[in-house]
């Protein structure tokens, strides 16, 4: 029984593991950590692709504001302090990537938006990671799921953010596809000294079976 139960936690330890891979892995676009969230390419689109992702887990937290830029700098600053050592465990956690910042669909101009940050777990605290000290921060799971997704470069500012959320919108509704309209993910592979070569990308999260052409 002891054996067994054992090679069930180790069995669990490799399964959780799988969802955060090695930064050298072919599908892989991190070029600054370790440790990088690793995927399943679905199919292309034109200007798109659908890619699936196991479920993994995150640390995050949540600032209202009506800057995203704002948001996203105060937020930052959170996580990177529960992985500095601002934990239970007091322990540092390596840095992963990507970043990822879940945004609500625009309401009024005069409106305030929640942004959502969250850096991914590496693969030794998938399973079990140390509580946050600051009640704002929470660990979350994001489930298994398929999202459509466009790739740019560049700065993750609000203007170019919004831009190419707008593209992929368009893109998606020409094929008739169906997604989650109430929020995106804008995702950032690159730390701000990496002036060269960045990768962003913008997910929407498919809703029913994934489409890559207007034929489908």
């Amino acid at each position: 029984m002891i054996c067994f139960a054992g090679a069930l936690v180790l069995l669990l330890t490799m399964m959780a593991e799988g969802r955060v891979g090695n930064s050298t892995e072919p599908n892989s676009f991190c070029t600054e950590t370790k440790e990088c969230l690793l995927f399943d390419l679905v199919c292309e689109g034109d200007g798109y692709e659908v890619r699936h992702y196991e479920p993994s887990k995150w640390v995050a937290t949540e600032i209202n504001s009506h800057f995203m830029e704002f948001a996203v700098m105060r937020a930052f600053r959170k996580l990177f302090k529960y992985i500095t050592g601002e934990n239970e465990a007091g322990v540092k956690i390596d840095m992963t990537a990507p970043v990822i910042t879940k945004v609500q669909e625009q309401g009024g101009m005069l409106d305030q938006s929640v942004y959502v940050l969250s850096f991914l777990l590496p693969s030794a605290y998938q399973t079990s990671a140390p509580q946050p000290t600051d009640s704002t921060v929470y660990l979350t799971d994001m489930p298994d799921m398929n999202v459509y997704v466009k790739t740019y470069g560049g700065w993750t500012v609000s203007a170019t953010a919004k831009f190419y959320s707008y593209r992929l919108k368009q893109m998606l509704d020409n094929v008739r596809a169906s997604y989650n309209k109430e929020y995106h993910y804008n995702v950032g592979y690159n730390s701000p000294m990496k002036l060269m070569n960045r990768h962003n990308e913008v997910w929407y999260v498919v809703e029913g079976a994934p489409v890559c052409s207007e034929s489908e």
